[in-house]
């Protein structure tokens, strides 16, 4: 057998935001290393699209569709998980709003998916007693807010300045039960959650000349820093908010 520290057979791992971008991605590279997977999203078909490509079909992965702004739908599918080595949590979503035009509406609704909700997963993972002693969660955060800020992203900013805060407590407070909490901190990736007609093609290839790599990520991307951080490769890592930004944030 050829070793490899990064290997996850064995392993069973919860990714949410499943369905797809970031998720799907995690999803599928998890499974070619051996993972038995759990998906969760609140879109169906996306997540039946996601199973499809799995490898290792026979260690049978499951789905969950669940609206993961439920905190009774999130303790409900926690109830039913089997014991998790590892989470990955990714649900999110964005939305261009100058600050001027800022409501309580978009910032609720934005906030529950991309910061109450993995709170209240982690929450009720942990009361549940269903992540195991050596296990790993990590959090899907970002560049913005955390190390960059742009004009009218100041509510997905500041979800994501709160993912980063809520995972460095969770790494205190878990470390005594043998868990631990890091995230991944992407710039500008290619996945559906940029393509929402508020930016023009035009505007994202103009963007890309702030990468001194030449071009966004690629989902694939942030799973593998991702499965570093699930794996025991990184088993001596814990608080850490780790960069992957094609070298944006170096000026």
């Amino acid at each position: 057998m050829s070793y490899n520290p990064y290997s996850l057979a064995g392993k069973t791992i919860l990714v949410t935001g499943a369905a797809s971008g970031i998720g799907r991605a995690t999803s599928v590279e998890c499974s070619k290393l051996g993972a038995r997977l759990v998906l969760a999203d609140i879109d169906g078909q996306g997540l039946a699209e996601t199973l499809a490509m799995l490898a290792q079909p026979e260690l049978e992965h499951l789905t969950f569709t669940v609206d993961l702004c439920d905190e009774e739908a999130i303790a409900d599918m926690v109830g039913k998980l089997p014991v998790l080595d590892g989470v990955s949590n990714n649900a999110g979503i964005t939305k261009l709003v100058p600050l001027q035009f800022i409501g309580a509406d978009d910032f609720d609704r934005i906030h529950k998916v991309n910061l109450l909700a993995p709170i209240l997963l982690t929450k009720y993972l942990v009361k549940k007693k269903k992540i195991a002693r050596g296990g790993s969660v990590v959090f899907t955060a970002s560049a913005a807010g955390v190390y960059r800020v742009s004009v009218g992203n100041a509510i997905y900013a500041t979800t994501k300045c709160g993912v980063d805060a809520f995972m460095r407590t969770a790494a205190l407070e878990l470390a005594p039960k043998g868990i631990r909490c890091n995230s991944v901190n992407p710039g500008m990736v290619e996945t559906p959650l940029i393509n929402r007609g508020q930016v023009t093609d035009e505007q994202h290839e103009k963007d890309k000349e702030n990468y001194p790599l030449g071009r966004y990520g690629k989902p694939e991307d942030v799973a593998f820093a991702t499965i570093y951080l699930l794996s025991d490769a990184s088993c001596w890592m814990t608080g850490t908010a780790l960069k992957i930004d094609g070298g944006m944030t170096l000026s």
